[in-house]
């Protein structure tokens, strides 16, 4: 299933924010990926956005690049009529 348009964007945005703070660092893709441990490439696809970069990922990327990562899920609408706090579906 292709990503939403929301989705794009979102991976458009983490792309340009490691990417801009990977630079601020002066570090490369190559450093920025010992520093996390994992690969050049994985940074580089990060950079893309083309696809979600995993939460693991971002957190040691974070970490590498002294950066706090903040998640958030924020209501895009509200909750179902009967969906109260603590039930389960």
């Amino acid at each position: 299933m292709p990503p939403d348009p929301d989705d794009r964007e979102l991976f458009g945005l983490i792309a340009e924010r490691v990417a801009e703070r990977r630079r601020a660092w002066g570090v490369s893709q190559r450093e920025l990926a010992e520093l996390c441990g994992t690969t050049q490439s994985a940074i580089a696809r990060v950079e893309r956005g083309a696809r979600p970069p995993r939460i693991d990922t971002l957190a040691r990327i974070a970490a590498a690049l002294d950066s706090e990562l903040v998640i958030e899920l924020r209501p895009r609408t509200n909750p179902p009529h009967g969906g109260g706090k603590g039930e389960r579906r």
